[in-house]
C-alpha cells in the first residue's frame, strides 16, 4: 500500500490498512488459502451511502453494486504515479478473464478529488482503460465518510506551485460480493495475472 504524504490523524487508520495487507506477502491466511490478496477474517461491511456516477444517476457502493464481484479503487485523475498503474493492471486483468467471468465483474473509480474529477473528467480518464469502468463523485465529506469503513483514508494535501494539490489516499482495491461485503483486499502492487486469478477463484468460489 502506498499513502502520499499521509497526515497524522490519518495514522490509525492507515496502520490497520498496513496490517492487513502485510498478509499479502507472509504466512497470513491469504498465503495459506492460496490468494494473492489478503483475505479478511472479519469483513468489511459496505456502507450503503450514495455518490454519483459519470451519467449524473446516484450510484451506491453497497445497493448498485449488483454483480457477483465488484472491484474498487480510490484515487484521482491528477494522481502522477500509482492510481494509473493500478487502473492498468486492472483494465489488463479483466482482458485475461474468459467472458463468463468479465460479465459478473464491475470495477469501479471513486475519485478523492471532486474539486476537479468531475463527471466529463472521470469519464475521459477511464475510458484510456475500459470504457466499462465505473466513475464516481460527489462531495469530499461523503467520500471520506463511505472509506472509512473499508480502511480507506482519504484527505486532501497541500496545495502545490502549481496551483493544483497533492491528495493522500490509500491506494488497496477492495473487493465487494454480492451480499454487500469485503472479503479480500489487494496492495497496489498486484500484477494483472494476480488479480485475473483471484478474481477467477472467487467466482468460482461463490456459494
Amino acid at each position: 500500500m502506498f499513502v502520499r504524504r499521509a497526515r497524522p490523524r490519518l495514522a490509525a487508520l492507515l496502520a490497520a490498512v498496513v496490517l492487513v495487507l502485510a498478509g499479502c506477502g507472509d504466512g497470513s491466511s491469504s498465503a495459506q488459502s492460496g490468494f494473492h490478496g489478503a483475505v479478511l477474517d472479519e469483513q468489511y461491511v459496505v456502507p450503503h451511502t450514495s455518490l454519483t456516477d459519470t451519467g449524473g444517476k446516484p450510484y451506491s457502493l453497497a445497493d448498485d453494486t449488483d454483480r457477483p464481484l465488484t472491484l474498487v479503487f480510490f484515487g484521482y485523475t491528477h494522481c502522477p504515479d500509482i492510481c494509473q498503474v493500478v487502473m492498468s493492471s486492472l483494465a489488463s486483468a479483466m482482458t485475461r478473464l474468459d467472458e463468463e467471468d468479465r460479465e459478473q465483474v464491475d470495477v469501479v473509480f471513486v475519485t478523492t478529488d471532486p474539486a476537479r474529477d468531475d463527471a466529463r473528467t472521470l469519464r475521459t480518464y477511464l475510458d484510456r482503460f475500459d470504457p466499462s469502468f465505473i466513475g464516481l463523485t460527489g462531495d469530499l465529506d461523503t467520500i471520506v465518510d463511505i472509506g472509512k469503513p473499508l480502511a480507506v483514508a482519504v484527505e486532501q494535501g497541500e496545495r502545490l506551485p502549481s496551483g493544483g494539490y497533492e491528495v493522500t489516499h490509500s491506494t488497496q482495491v477492495t473487493a465487494i460480493d454480492d451480499h454487500d461485503r469485503v472479503p479480500i483486499l489487494w496492495t497496489q502492487g498486484t500484477s494483472s495475472e494476480q488479480f485475473a486469478d483471484d478474481i477467477h477463484r472467487l467466482l468460482e468460489e461463490a456459494p
